[in-house]
Parts: C-alpha cells; structure tokens; sequence
C-alpha cells in the first residue's frame, strides 16, 4: 500500500486547508450537507435569543455537529465508492445505504435533544 505523499505529514495549515476544502467539496456536492448546515446555523441563532443553559448548549452543539460529520463522513464514502465501483453492486449499496443511515441515526438523535429541549423550555 503506498501512502499519499501529497497530504501525509504536512504542515498544520496545510492539513486545515485540505479539511476546508473537504467541507466546500460538501457545500458544492450535497444539498442535505448545505440544508443541514443551514439548519444548524438556524439553530444557533435562535439559541442566542433562548439563553438556555450551558449543558443545553453541549448538547445541541455536539449532536449537531455529529450530524454533519456523519454526513461528511457518508459524502466521503459515497464517492470513493462510486470512484472504485461506478456501477450498482450490491455489497457497495450495502456500504452506502450503512453510511445512509448513519446520517439518519445522528439526525434522529439531534431531533430527540430538540424535542427534550423544547419540552425543557416549556417547563421554565
């Protein structure tokens, strides 16, 4: 197996450069990246106005953030699949519809610490 000389071992700016353009890779590619994006911005915003609690902002915060890195993480999947098996396969489908679902776990579980957070605001 040879490794990449282009991106092992480079300098930190450099490493955050190809992180950066793995997220504009994203932006340009995947609509639900951008919808879910937006979503979260949203989110942010109306928590500014809420003024919850520290821990609430942990939690919406790191489900959040799972939610895009699971979509991220299926982005990266999905074309490196496509890139080695260009036509349908059924064990690559498998690897697809996985990585699918994940973003679906990860955005089922941020739905549930919304819901715990609305339910916690209408107790206040």
């Amino acid at each position: 197996m040879t490794v990449d000389p282009v991106h092992k071992n480079q300098p930190l700016l450099r490493r955050f450069r190809f992180a950066f353009l793995g997220l504009a890779a994203a932006w340009r590619t995947e609509a639900n990246f951008r919808i879910q994006l937006a979503a979260f911005l949203l989110v942010v915003i109306v928590l500014l106005f809420v003024k919850i609690e520290p821990i609430w902002w942990g939690l919406v915060l790191l489900t959040s953030g799972s939610v895009l890195a699971a979509e991220l993480f299926n982005t990266a999947l999905e074309h490196l699949a496509d890139h080695l098996h260009p036509d349908t396969h059924p064990q690559i489908q498998i690897v697809k519809d996985c990585a699918a679902a994940a973003v679906l776990v990860t955005a089922g579980t941020a739905l549930a610490v919304g819901v715990a957070l609305v339910a916690h605001l209408l107790q206040r």
